[in-house]
């Protein structure tokens, strides 16, 4: 027995030691990379929608969370005006042919895990005419083309539509818009495999600029198509001259001015089929000409072996991003705080993360808190909103944007229970 124990000793030890061994880091600005899989088709664990009941999203202690409003048709991107009102982009666009059969099945099966509602095709307002926290709800404008980004400049309120840049007259505190937009900018929009258009102006409003997706996973339709895709457009404002302001994004679905700099961040979906691990989400700063590698490389110049022809040439200019959110979280929102939003979470983003649906383990359905510390991120991700999803795959919501309020809320989309919520410091 004596002979048994001592040979147990270093074997217990050499597990202790092997639990005690940190984990893989996967967020931040210097994630781990494990090499890449391939396979005929990812795990899939999708949501498994179910209605809210008497529940709610999980904030912190000393945050509050209301819904305040329900039975909208897929919000995606909410703007919040001047006087407290807020617009509300709904829609669902995209109309690109799948490819193969693993594609038909693919879709098939994360079809089972979004609303079934219609996209609303339109711009609703919400009002607290009382200032008690009720929200009336309004439409503003109809007939719009799978509205997503928002942006407001002066008296013009811009709309990135899935194929055009439009811009309404806005007057404080109208309720309707008084007809039809003006059309500043076409955008690509054929085939439009990731349909999304994310906006934001410039600080002093005589830019705008447009998030405009990759027209595949990894360029099955070929570079052709990939035409004016995965890149930032900037545009004139006053005439709707564009040029290309970064390149190389797979899919930028969400833009934000940094308050103090006038900076452009931007969060990115990257792609899919190499892995759980594989490829990082991720919030970066965009710098002006910069190539951040789709579709030949990854995370800066680690190559893609799928792509044909490979380009040597292009991915030794890839930069790597600042900050990775973790592979397949669907980063969808992203905004940056006030000090309003109380001393915890003042300095730095909120990212909505719509979550993975190409996880054995799944990953986002949460709105994260990136903290920054002279101008840069600094620090893990901090769970703001969660409790989307359950352990057995019961799925209520799924965040899209996330839009801070000056006054001190945060606004969430929800895009699965078709809900907006209201997130405060408690009094």
């Amino acid at each position: 027995m004596k002979n048994f124990l001592y040979a147990a000793v270093p074997l217990w030890a050499a597990l202790s030691l092997c639990s005690a061994q940190p984990q893989p880091s996967r967020v931040g600005p210097a994630p781990e990379l494990p090499k890449p899989e391939r396979g005929l088709l990812p795990d899939m664990v999708i949501a498994e929608p179910v209605p809210w009941g008497d529940k709610t999203p999980t904030v912190p202690d000393g945050y509050s969370i209301t819904a305040i409003a329900t039975g909208l048709k897929i919000p995606r991107q909410t703007l919040v005006l001047p006087n407290g009102d807020i617009l509300v982009a709904e829609g669902r666009g995209g109309n690109a042919a799948k490819l193969k059969p693993k594609d038909v099945i693919a879709g098939m099966i994360k079809a089972r895990g979004t609303s079934p509602v219609k996209g609303g095709n339109r711009l609703t307002l919400l009002r607290d005419a009382e200032g008690d926290g009720t929200y009336e709800s309004m439409t503003f404008a109809e007939g719009l083309n799978a509205p997503y980004g928002l942006a407001l400049v002066g008296n013009d309120l811009y709309v990135a539509n899935q194929d055009a840049l439009v811009r309404f007259d806005y007057q404080p505190g109208q309720t309707k818009a008084a007809g039809p937009p003006e059309t500043v900018t076409q955008l690509p929009s054929e085939i439009n495999h990731h349909w999304t258009k994310a906006l934001a102006a410039s600080a002093d409003g005589k830019y705008l600029y447009v998030g405009i997706g990759s027209n595949s996973n990894i360029t099955e339709r070929g570079m052709t198509a990939e035409a004016d895709r995965a890149r930032i457009w900037r545009v004139n404002a006053d005439t709707g001259e564009h040029k290309a302001y970064a390149t190389g994004l797979r899919n930028p679905t969400a833009l934000a001015i940094q308050p103090d700099n006038g900076q452009l961040w931007v969060v990115v979906n990257e792609r899919d089929e190499i892995g759980p691990d594989l490829v990082p989400d991720y919030l970066t700063a965009v710098q002006e000409g910069a190539f951040y590698g789709w579709p030949y490389s990854y995370w800066g110049q680690n190559v893609d072996d799928r792509v044909r022809p490979q380009n040597p040439e292009k991915v030794s200019t890839a930069i790597k991003p600042d900050y990775s959110l973790g592979a397949h979280v669907a980063a969808l929102g992203v905004d940056f705080s006030t000090d309003a939003m109380g001393a915890r979470f003042a300095n730095g983003v909120f990212v909505g993360e719509h979550g993975s649906w190409n996880r054995s383990e799944p990953a986002g359905y949460k709105v994260v808190f990136v903290p920054f510390r002279d101008g840069r991120p600094a620090g893990p991700p901090v769970d703001f909103v969660a409790g989307f999803r359950d352990s057995d795959g019961s799925t209520r919501g799924r965040p899209v944007g996330v839009t801070v309020d000056p006054r001190g809320a945060l606004i969430v989309a929800d895009d699965l229970s078709n809900t907006i919520w209201r997130i405060m410091p408690n009094q």
